[in-house]
């Protein structure tokens, strides 16, 4: 027999998932370790710090993956540890009391949908600014014991990693997240198994885990495809956040909607408000749709109790910034609902079109949503406004200023963003009721009476902090992917904590402008290298994998950054994250914002930035159009100069430079004998005491539920009372208007000989008479006179004069209004019909319009 010099199989390898027995005293450290409410309350970080501040750290201050890793003897010695014990007892009571106070009845209840989230930088389900806002917004509506869900997914791969290549290329990976060493739970079913929701997909059903995520008092609950059930093709569907093709946003965005849905209706969870948060989740109004009419509803009767409980949040400022699907994709997928829901293919497609007439037009999730919300709301006042007319076609016959779209500008949750030196200070010198009453104006301008030298202190302290986690954090990539050792420690060390410290941290879209620093090479070296006011730059972001010229820009200031004259004076810092992004909002001088008026919806980083004692220098655009104060910081006008946008950007870096120049560095150097700018630390406390109160995530939530989620609730409620009787009288009486519009007729007109040959005296006042056939409708009518002017070729309402009806004869109505045009110029004028109801929402929940003259 031959014998052969080695034989083996390859193994079947079992995975078996040993978990580390947590002593029964531990067993609070571990329930803490699986609620992110540490993630935003000192105690609790260092708590989990002081058990094992060196595993603490390599384990990237996760700590469930640091008890797993603690060896049980370990374990045990810390359970006999006193000083230990008596600190977890004390953070848990804590925890426990925040925990155990009941939600607030008296305000309505609310299920978010997000397709992100950022909570804390371990859990990889985040990109950037939308999600950080609504991790901010979970963990207040936990602070403000509100009773909230949230719906979103558990990504196996979650956002990219982001490396530079040594000639400043941006490389993407993609690493798989152990969903067991992360501060989640599986929800479990009766028989103690994962519950699993299973989606109709066309022609099969792909089904999801249901994971959750405790943020405090809030659930946020998770879906996951990556399970063995699904077909490799589906288990991708959670893979990657904001990655694949058109194909793949489709089915992410049917499952978020859809089975999100499906998913609350599984765990028993009804809430009295659905807020989709971006246009993402725009499905989730058609399975609510779905379920209203298998309850016995009608199509038309369902949308009203859908619209009168449904909010849009839009972050997007231009339409090409929202997803846009083919019929063809979009029949493939949502094919058989408009079976479901009783009505024809048309007219569904038309629920996501402008102009529902026009077939070649694509679906759009964010008209959809328009069109099934009862409210709509831009991040900032600027944004609302932009959005006004970016969604006016939706409603024709109004005019953007007439429009129901509003806003809540953002904001950022002060605990999880403000440094733990600020709190201290906050803590010292602020009303004990502070953390209740963020938004009080007068608890924050007690900063006015800590001593400068004391703010001075707290700001040097955090610039230190940020220099050496720079050193510690980019040291050891840096020397293994950018070549030369002693460039890169030369680097480290000409990093300054003297200089004028400027950041620019932000996702690298071209709008953003990070470039225009640097339109003036000559003139930027000459501000960086001044050896009597030292300035550094730092930048930070990732660019979309797919788009190639926001990575253009990253590689272009990593070129610069390595020239001999700019070496440690501009850095780039790879692998923007949630842990970088704290360190930075407190560690630099100022906050540097320069995106394209009026693109920035609302922008969060500056908001951060100010609870810091950071101050901000932007373009007056998103939030900083209404936070900038004259004294509090620094702004380059919301206006343009020049419509080529070459010539505008060159514009604004000569104005950036000249206020770095003239201003911001003469007063940060301008030195009294204690080291500091006494007129620096004037503008830090006016930036926290005239700003910060206004832009916390508490004002924020608070502006939701007064300007939507209580209004929308209190209408939703006599809606849906008694069956939906009030919500089938409207749908009802919205299928008579219909019916009979177009046969309404004017009588007859009574206008003076002036009206009639258009010729007016500003001042002087006249009356207009029209007599309208309802056509039965009974008092269903209103009549507007609208002035429009024209400016710059576009028309520009001027003023709407509601006529008022003053006799009646059976269905003869006599509108008539007295008016006097106190404008002087040339105008165009017209006549506005429309129909009107006091169980109407607003003007565009019916936006029916008729224009004579």
């Amino acid at each position: 027999m031959k014998i052969k010099v080695s034989n083996a199989n390859e193994p079947q390898w079992n995975v078996i998932n040993v978990k580390s027995h947590i002593p029964a005293e531990l067993k609070k450290l571990d329930e803490l370790s699986r609620n992110l409410w540490w993630t935003w309350n000192v105690e609790g970080r260092d708590l989990f710090r002081s058990v094992d501040r060196e595993l603490f750290t390599k384990t990237d201050q996760n700590p469930i993956e640091m008890l797993q890793r603690l060896p049980y003897e370990r374990l045990k010695e810390l359970a006999k540890d006193e000083v230990l014990m008596a600190r977890l007892d004390k953070v848990y009571k804590l925890y426990r009391d925040y925990m155990d106070e009941k939600p607030n009845a008296k305000r309505p209840s609310v299920a978010y949908f997000c397709m992100e989230y950022g909570l804390f930088h371990i859990l990889k389900i985040y990109s950037g600014g939308l999600g950080i806002l609504a991790g901010d917004y979970l963990k207040e509506a936990s602070d403000s014991n509100v009773d909230m869900c949230a719906v979103g997914f558990l990504y196996r791969y979650g956002y990219f990693t982001q490396m530079l290549s040594m000639d400043g290329q941006q490389i993407a990976n993609y690493e798989a997240q152990d969903f067991d060493r992360l501060p989640l739970e599986r929800v479990l079913d009766q028989d103690g198994n994962q519950m699993i929701v299973d989606v109709p997909f066309p022609n099969y059903v792909v089904h999801a885990a249901i994971w959750r995520v405790n943020v405090g008092r809030i659930s946020l609950y998770l879906l996951d495809t990556d399970i063995q059930q699904n077909s490799e093709y589906d288990r991708t569907i959670t893979h990657t956040l904001y990655g694949g093709d058109w194909e793949n946003r489709m089915r992410q965005e049917y499952l978020l909607g859809i089975g999100g849905m499906l998913a609350l209706k599984k765990l028993g969870i009804k809430k009295d408000i659905y807020h989709c948060n971006e246009g993402h989740a725009a499905f989730c109004n058609v399975q609510r749709l779905v379920d209203y009419v298998g309850e016995g509803y009608d199509f038309y009767q369902a949308l009203e109790l859908v619209r009168s409980s449904s909010l849009y949040t839009v972050h997007t400022p231009v339409p090409a910034g929202h997803d846009y699907f083919e019929e063809s994709l979009f029949g493939k997928y949502m094919g058989g609902y408009a079976e479901k829901l009783g009505i024809s293919w048309d007219d569904f497609m038309g629920l996501g079109r402008t102009n529902p007439e026009d077939k070649g037009e694509k679906f759009c999730m964010s008209t959809f949503l328009c069109k099934t919300c009862q409210e709509v709301n831009g991040v900032s006042w600027l944004h609302g406004e932009v959005s006004k007319k970016m969604f006016s076609g939706i409603w024709r016959g109004y005019f953007p200023e007439e429009s129901h779209v509003g806003y809540v500008t953002n904001g950022v949750h002060y605990p999880t963003w403000s440094a733990k030196e600020w709190k201290t200070v906050y803590n010292k010198y602020f009303d004990k009721s502070f953390l209740k009453d963020e938004s009080n104006q007068k608890i924050w301008e007690k900063i006015y009476e800590v001593p400068d030298e004391e703010i001075w202190k707290t700001r040097v302290a955090l610039k230190t902090k940020l220099i050496e986690y720079i050193r510690a954090r980019f040291r050891e990539n840096w020397l293994k992917n950018q070549g030369d050792p002693s460039r890169v420690v030369s680097l480290l060390d000409k990093i300054n904590p003297n200089a004028l410290l400027i950041g620019f941290a932000r996702r690298f879209a071209t709008y953003k402008r990070a470039h225009l620093l640097f339109s003036d090479l000559e003139r930027l070296s000459k501000i960086v290298n001044n050896p009597d006011y030292p300035v550094q730059f730092i930048f930070a972001g990732k660019a979309h994998p797919a788009d190639g010229a926001g990575q253009g820009l990253i590689k272009r200031i990593y070129e610069i950054s390595q020239r001999p004259e700019f070496i440690g004076k501009i850095l780039f810092l790879d692998n923007y994250d949630m842990h970088l992004a704290r360190r930075l909002v407190s560690g630099v001088d100022i906050w540097m914002n320069t995106p394209t008026r009026p693109l920035e919806a609302s922008g969060t980083s500056g908001e951060k930035a100010l609870m810091n004692g950071v101050v901000n220098l932007s373009v007056l655009d998103g939030w900083w159009y209404e936070g900038y104060r004259e004294g509090a910081g620094w702004a380059l006008t919301e206006k343009r100069t020049y419509q080529n946008q070459e010539h505008q950007d060159k514009l604004d870096a000569t104005t950036i430079y000249g206020m770095l120049e003239q201003e911001i560095i003469p007063l940060y150097f301008a030195r009294n004998r204690k080291g500091y700018s006494e007129n620096w630390i004037r503008t830090v406390k006016n930036s926290i005491a005239q700003i910060a109160p206004h832009y916390t995530m508490k004002r924020q939530l608070d502006d939701y539920y007064s300007k939507f989620y209580e209004p929308q609730a209190s209408r939703f409620k006599t809606l849906s009372a008694d069956g939906g009787k009030i919500a089938k009288e409207i749908a009802a009486w919205k299928a008579l208007v219909a019916e009979r519009w177009d046969s309404i007729k004017v009588v007859s007109s009574e206008r003076p000989e002036e009206v009639l040959g258009n010729q007016f005296t500003s001042g002087k006042e006249f009356v207009v008479r029209h007599i309208i056939d309802e056509q039965g409708l009974d008092d269903a009518i209103g009549i507007d006179l609208v002035l429009v002017s024209n400016v710059d070729g576009q028309d520009k309402l001027e003023k709407v004069i509601p006529m008022n009806v003053v006799k009646r004869e059976g269905n003869l109505f006599t509108f008539e209004a007295r008016i006097s045009i106190d404008l002087a110029g040339s105008f165009k004028t017209a006549y506005r019909m429309y129909p009107k109801s006091k169980l109407l929402a607003h003007r565009q929940d019916f936006c029916y319009v008729r224009w004579f003259n």
